[in-house]
């Protein structure tokens, strides 16, 4: 059975830093683009970047310049370096695959919350 696990949320001042991870088990990792989301209260959730399996890379404007997306596909593990942080930024993120036809079943998330 598919899991994705993400982890490496947590309280951070306005323009810091984080790193968050997503651990996909079950799952033929190395051949999927991945992607993260969040989801802030009382908003829909939000893709905010997209990383395929060639190494291509897509970002949400206001992540852009900000947020860098990786993987290792021998840990199937896809991480989101997050840095300058902004309030806005806070929200629940999660991993999945970008695409609705091979979305899998969505993890837990991990808060993220940025304070002023």
């Amino acid at each position: 059975q598919v899991q994705l696990v993400e982890s490496g949320g947590g309280l951070v001042q306005a323009g810091g830093s984080l790193r968050l991870s997503c651990v996909a088990s079950g799952y033929d990792f190395t051949i999927a683009a991945m992607a993260w989301y969040r989801q802030a209260p009382g908003k829909q959730r939000e893709l905010v970047s997209i990383l395929n399996s060639g190494g291509t890379t897509s970002y949400a404007d206001s992540v852009k310049g900000r947020f860098i997306i990786s993987r290792d596909n021998a840990k199937k593990a896809v991480y989101l370096q997050m840095y300058s942080l902004k309030p806005e930024d806070t929200a629940v993120y999660y991993c999945n695959t970008p695409s609705i036809a091979t979305r899998l079943r969505w993890g837990q998330g991990t808060q993220v919350t940025v304070s002023s």
